[in-house]
This record gives structure tokens, C-alpha cells and sequence, in this order.
């Protein structure tokens, strides 16, 4: 089961909770759910009317914690740390895990220096453990740890909840994509018929070759049929070839008839 699918379940177990729920017995849940370690989203949990309620009364305090871990992150705390109550540390895990995040939405490569600044981790090896038994095993990041550069290379992170604002860059984001898709699109259809019309020439020059071969060897074949019959007309006409033959044997039969007359001579 993947991760947002156990958010899914997760959410809408909050979601009954809360709705069943009011005033400061509120407080309790809100340090459930931002303690729970599979369920990094609230926004539901948020849109609840009893949650929303909490604005401007003694426990509103929940609500803001709930927005905290909705949006913030553990630097977002540390500032305004005064005002909201302590963190529990599964809550303080939670937030920093957030954090990652946050941080990974638009940075694919992080400095571990950055990382630990952000985290209040005092050194690589505190830090590589963390983002590899808190993040990487939860299956809220995947990446790479280059020890050499110094970095995490982030090769996917799971979303957080949009923040105020964040829905109209996401919107012009999409907008480009799909423009981007559209002539992607175009231009391949424009290809495609390209090589539909190159396919219909290249069958029609072959066409051509084709039918020049063949007149070709008609026309061969008629000069050799003509050919043939003018030597059968020579070899076939009177005093031809035959006549020729008997010829060459005359003076052969003149020699013989005086040499016969010459031996029959008296001496």
C-alpha cells in the first residue's frame, strides 16, 4: 500500500474524529494526528467546522498548530515558538519531516549544509541518518546521498498541503505543461503526415522504377525477336549461304576430272 493511500484512511479516520468533536477536547486529537507517523497532510483535517471553530476562542491555539503542521516548517516554530505550545517529539520528527519536504518541492538537489540549518542537526552523520531511517524508509522521499558533493539528491517527494497562493502558480504550472503537451502534440502529427506523404512518394517512385524495368524488357525482347527473324530470312533466301557451300566444292571436282584424264593419257 503506497503512502498516499494510507493517508487516504488515516485522514478519514481524523475527519470522523473531529467532526464528533468540539472546543478543547479538540487539543488531544490535533496532537494525535500531528504525531502520527503515517499521515503527513491536514488539510481535511482542517476544513472540519468543528477545527475551524476554534478561531478566536481560548483553545485556538489547536488550530494554529494544526496550520503549523499543514504549511510550516520547523523554522516556521522555532520563530513563533512562544506563542504555540511545546512539541511533543513525535511531533518534532513530524515537523522536520515536513520540513524535508518543503524544501524538496523546489530544490531536486540539497546541500547537507542547508539541511542541517534547517533541521538543527549538528553534523553529516546525524543528518544522513535521518533522512535515511525518518524519510527515505517512510517512503516520504527517495533519493540520493552524495557524500562527496555533500548533498541529497532528490529523485521524488511526496506533496504537502498547497499553501495560500501556491494554488495559482500551481495553475500556471499546469497551464504551461498542457500548452507544452499541445505542441508536442502538433508537432508530431505534422511529422507523422510527413512520412504518410514521403511513404506515398517512395511507393509511386517504385511504381515508376517498376514499370520502366518492365518496358525495358519488353522492348528487349522485341529487338531480340526481330533480330532472330532476320537471320532465319538471310540463312532461308536462294544462292544464300548454301549456294555458297557448293561453291567452294567445284573447283575440287575441276581438279579431280584432269588429274583422272592425265593418269588415262598414253605415255
Amino acid at each position: 500500500m503506497d503512502i498516499e493511500q494510507k493517508q487516504e484512511e488515516i485522514i478519514d479516520h481524523f475527519v470522523k474524529q473531529a467532526s464528533s468533536l468540539e472546543g478543547s477536547a479538540l487539543g488531544s486529537l490535533v496532537v494525535e494526528a500531528t504525531s502520527h507517523p503515517s499521515l503527513f497532510a491536514f488539510s481535511e483535517i482542517l476544513a472540519v467546522p468543528n477545527v475551524l471553530q476554534l478561531e478566536g476562542t481560548e483553545t485556538s491555539v489547536n488550530l494554529d498548530v494544526l496550520r503549523l503542521f499543514s504549511q510550516g516548517t520547523w523554522s516556521d516554530y522555532k520563530s513563533d515558538a512562544s506563542r504555540l505550545p511545546q512539541l511533543v517529539p513525535d511531533q518534532v520528527l513530524k515537523l522536520k519531516q515536513l520540513t524535508v519536504l518543503t524544501l524538496a518541492e523546489t530544490n531536486k538537489v540539497l546541500p547537507y549544509d542547508q539541511l542541517m540549518q534547517e533541521l538543527d542537526v549538528i553534523n553529516v552523520r546525524e543528518l544522513e541518518d535521518f533522512l535515511i531511517n525518518e524519510c527515505m524508509y517512510a517512503g516520504i522521499v527517495r533519493g540520493k546521498l552524495d557524500q562527496l558533493r555533500k548533498c541529497f539528491e532528490v529523485q521524488f517527494a511526496a506533496g504537502r498541503d498547497p499553501r495560500p497562493g501556491q494554488l495559482g502558480s500551481m495553475i500556471h504550472t499546469l497551464s504551461n505543461w498542457l500548452d507544452t503537451s499541445n505542441n508536442l502534440l502538433i508537432s508530431i502529427q505534422e511529422k507523422m503526415k510527413w512520412a504518410d506523404t514521403m511513404t506515398e512518394l517512395a511507393k509511386e517512385h517504385k511504381k515508376e522504377v517498376e514499370d520502366r524495368v518492365e518496358e525495358v524488357k519488353k522492348s528487349s525482347s522485341h529487338k531480340a525477336d526481330i533480330d532472330f527473324r532476320g537471320h532465319e530470312e538471310i540463312y532461308s533466301e536462294p544462292g544464300g549461304v548454301m549456294d555458297y557451300e557448293e561453291d567452294r566444292s567445284r573447283p575440287k571436282r575441276i581438279m579431280c576430272t584432269y588429274q583422272a584424264n592425265r593418269m588415262r593419257a598414253p605415255c
